[in-house]
């Protein structure tokens, strides 16, 4: 990636924007397959939501944060720079999904309902998480010891929802087995499976590119690598989430639009950031504990108090108040916490050269 560093800013910005672009893309044409290989096995939309296809949508997270720990360890990649970017993107593809993104969805499609029972099991595990998140940063680092609560929390987690998936799983009809989008015979799963990976190695590769210019742009520019996170990589790696639950609404199914936004929400953190600290360790920028992590605590807790009070739905009045908040939580984030404050191996502040 030597070859990023001799050229100008503006190519690129340009080539960053096209590899995201792929990212995105790659990332999208995995998710299809993992979601129609979770059909062939008879998984019900909620769990397959809450499961296989938050994971699948993850997959920009996920891979970032390996790309870019593997980059830490071999010294290819700056540890500040690029624990801030990829924990930015990380958290504010969470912000943007459980706020403008859903409230988005719900908009479109009117009304969502949340069972009281999926708020116990989902809504609050995800706020569990993110306070999590916070609780092991306190030190503003996340350990390979923080790495492994972290992920061990998400299989554990992943056994309940299957332990109950398998107390509560009815048998599709016929009509919807033969409707679902899936391979329908075992070499055609096969197909399907090579697929995915093969999808999946583009969005890694993509991922390499866009950590290399995104850390370009932080050094020629001054701008925090965490607000660059937030702003471009967290944006663009929650569309996959956007598209997948779009499409749920369409077939109106609302299992998986909730599943898939909630779900990812605590796939990101317990598997991304979890899964990268224990291969590298990061450095976590002071904005992400006062700012992010703490908005995203608060607007998960807005949105099940919005729930509950509203007995389960969501209505465009709530969705209205859900997409105002992440503007809210973006304006305020580019106005006081643009800059990371402080990098640990320079003992400088970014862009003023002061100690």
């Amino acid at each position: 990636m030597a070859f990023l560093q001799s050229d100008g800013l503006a190519v690129n910005i340009v080539l960053g924007l096209v590899a995201m672009a792929i990212l995105v893309l790659s990332s999208d044409q995995a998710v299809k397959r993992f979601v129609g290989l979770a059909n062939y096995v008879h998984l019900s939309t909620t769990f397959m939501g809450m499961t296989v296809v938050s994971l699948a949508t993850s997959l920009p997270e996920i891979s970032a944060h390996l790309t870019a720990s593997v980059g830490i360890l071999r010294g290819t990649l700056d540890r500040e720079i690029a624990s801030a970017v990829v924990l930015g993107a990380n958290i504010g593809s969470d912000v943007i999904q459980q706020t403008f993104i859903l409230g988005l969805v719900v908009f479109i499609a009117g009304s969502l309902y949340f069972r009281r029972y999926f708020m116990y099991k989902s809504v609050i595990p995800m706020i569990g998480t993110t306070v999590m998140c916070i609780v092991l940063g306190l030190d503003r680092e996340y350990s390979r010891l923080d790495g492994l609560i972290l992920f061990g929390t998400f299989i554990a987690y992943t056994y309940y929802l299957y332990r109950d998936e398998r107390k509560h799983f009815k048998e599709p009809g016929a009509a919807a087995e033969e409707q679902a989008d899936a391979p329908q015979t075992g070499r055609e799963a096969l197909w399907w499976a090579f697929l995915a990976v093969a999808a999946m190695a583009f969005t890694v590769l993509s991922a390499q590119i866009v950590l290399h210019v995104t850390e370009f742009v932080v050094r020629a520019t001054g701008i925090g690598g965490s607000l660059i996170g937030v702003v471009t990589l967290g944006v663009a790696s929650a569309l996959p989430e956007f598209t997948t639950a779009i499409s749920g609404v369409r077939n109106k199914d609302h299992g998986i639009p909730l599943g898939t936004l909630i779900g990812s929400n605590i796939t990101n953190p317990l598997v991304a950031i979890g899964g990268g600290a224990l291969v590298s360790t990061y450095w976590v920028p002071r904005p992400l504990m006062v700012w992010d992590l703490a908005w995203e605590t608060l607007t998960g807790i807005i949105l099940f108090a919005l729930a509950w009070f509203g007995k389960g739905k969501l209505g465009r009045r709530e969705a209205i108040y859900l997409m105002v908040m992440y503007f809210v939580y973006l304006i305020l984030r580019a106005t006081f916490f643009s800059s990371d404050a402080y990098a640990p191996s320079t003992g400088l502040l970014p862009g003023l050269g002061l100690a």
